[in-house]
């Protein structure tokens, strides 16, 4: 366990220095153009919950891909920390206030409803071609995973990146949770399918 940590903390530093060091106007304009890829892929039910991220550092920005498919009638959630264990997600609405929300990002205030998402966009900070994905090192989204799963529910997850995060090999933990799909600049890849090819 010691020594897969040590791995997934040097994998992570490395994929995020790659990630940091992409121009930024770059970083700007793939964003948009994984929002238009993905977005006549991914089919949501009207009123069902879709949970994203406001974008940190040099991370893909999903609010665009979020915009649409709040067009297609998906409400909208992003997470806040509540305390060093558990992350919840609090509807984001057209002109609600935005408030610092942990982790250095920032997301609906505490009066917002919360939703228990169908579909979650997943940040990451590296992947490996099997679809498991290294975090941030807090475990958060790994719990409400579980929490999710616990309540029988099976949201869809989307982990988001830049091809430049992908690792050789991610150390593999009982507890991670494996990824279904990603998607990148190159388009969304699906994982446990018989030739993995991009969509």
């Amino acid at each position: 366990m010691k020594q897969s940590n040590h791995m997934k903390k040097a994998l992570r530093i490395e994929a995020l220095a790659r990630r940091d060091a992409l121009d930024p106007v770059w970083r700007i304009e793939a964003s948009l153009g994984m929002a238009d890829h993905a977005a006549g892929r991914i089919e949501v039910e009207p009123g069902s919950a879709v949970s994203g991220f406001w974008p940190m550092r040099s991370e893909v920005d999903v609010r665009p891909l979020l915009f649409a498919l709040a067009e297609k009638g998906a409400r909208l959630c992003l997470p806040a920390i509540i305390d060093r264990t558990t992350i919840v997600f609090r509807e984001l609405v057209r002109g609600a206030e935005l408030v610092d929300t942990g982790f250095g990002t920032c997301g609906p205030a505490a009066g917002a409803a919360i939703l228990e998402p169908e579909l979650m966009l997943v940040p990451l900070a590296a992947f490996d071609a099997r679809g498991h994905r290294i975090g941030y090192g807090a475990g958060y989204y790994d719990r409400a995973i579980e929490r999710l799963h616990n309540l029988g529910k099976k949201p869809r997850l989307i982990g988001i990146a830049f091809d430049c995060q992908e690792v050789g090999l991610v150390p593999d933990e009982p507890h991670d949770v494996v990824i279904s799909e990603i998607l990148t600049e190159s388009g969304l890849r699906r994982f446990g399918a018989r030739d993995n090819v991009n969509s």
